[in-house]
């Protein structure tokens, strides 16, 4: 470990809080407690924003492994600060195999990808095929944050319809996919619930969420409610 990285895990220790801990322990059952300090996200951001630039943040981004879920949602939240498109996309490439738990998949999101989403997309498809679960979530979760509006294309519909794990995360970025897509693109999602072309809990999750949402109205609502799996 470098001095830096020391440095950081010290500043992150001092602004553990023990409680919080256990509270976000439990909303994380895939990952060890003990490796969760407890630091909650607005000091974690306001740490990222101090460190941004530095070169400790440049020796911590340069070695993506870490030992607790605090130093991992730093990591992150220095990427998301990134602004270069082509250092976010390396230095996401290099995390993404170390990331273990869903709220670590889904907080990265670089603000530089908006700069080049036909690049971005290639490496959306990468990730897809990935045999890691949290690279899959990731790559639908980006799937959905950049192309379900103007850049909508519904062959981005049966790339995430043809996914199929037996990971519980993975398939349920899946329907929160679906879900999304019918607030924003109605008609042409549709047809994936009325044909039934998703896995059944795929669909069925997909449509509570969106039957969740209060952006989908009550009458698209009771409709797809009738194409629920029994």
């Amino acid at each position: 470990m470098t001095d830096s990285e020391m440095m950081i895990r010290e500043r992150l220790m001092s602004l553990a809080d023990e409680t919080y801990r256990d509270f976000q322990a439990k909303l994380m059952p895939t990952i060890d407690k003990d490796t969760v300090l407890g630091v909650r996200m607005p000091e974690i951001k306001k740490l990222a924003k101090e460190l941004k630039g530095t070169r400790e943040a440049e020796e911590f981004l340069n070695a993506p492994k870490h030992k607790y879920y605090d130093e991992n949602t730093l990591h992150i939240s220095l990427l998301n600060l990134e602004k270069d498109f082509d250092r976010a996309l390396e230095r996401t490439i290099a995390f993404l195999p170390y990331i273990d738990n869903w709220a670590v998949c889904d907080m990265l999101s670089p603000k530089a990808f908006s700069k080049n989403l036909p690049c971005l997309y290639d490496h959306i498809l990468l990730w897809l095929r990935s045999d890691k679960p949290y690279t899959v979530r990731f790559g639908i979760g980006m799937l959905m944050r950049y192309f379900l509006d103007e850049n909508f294309d519904e062959k981005y519909l049966t790339i995430v319809a043809g996914i199929k794990s037996d990971e519980y995360y993975v398939n349920m970025m899946c329907a929160w996919y679906f879900a999304t897509a019918l607030t924003k693109q109605y008609e042409s999602t549709l047809p994936y619930f009325t044909e039934n072309r998703l896995e059944k809990w795929v669909h069925n999750k997909a449509i509570s969420k969106a039957c969740d949402s209060f952006r989908v109205v009550k009458e698209k609502k009771d409709y797809l409610k009738t194409f629920r799996y029994k």
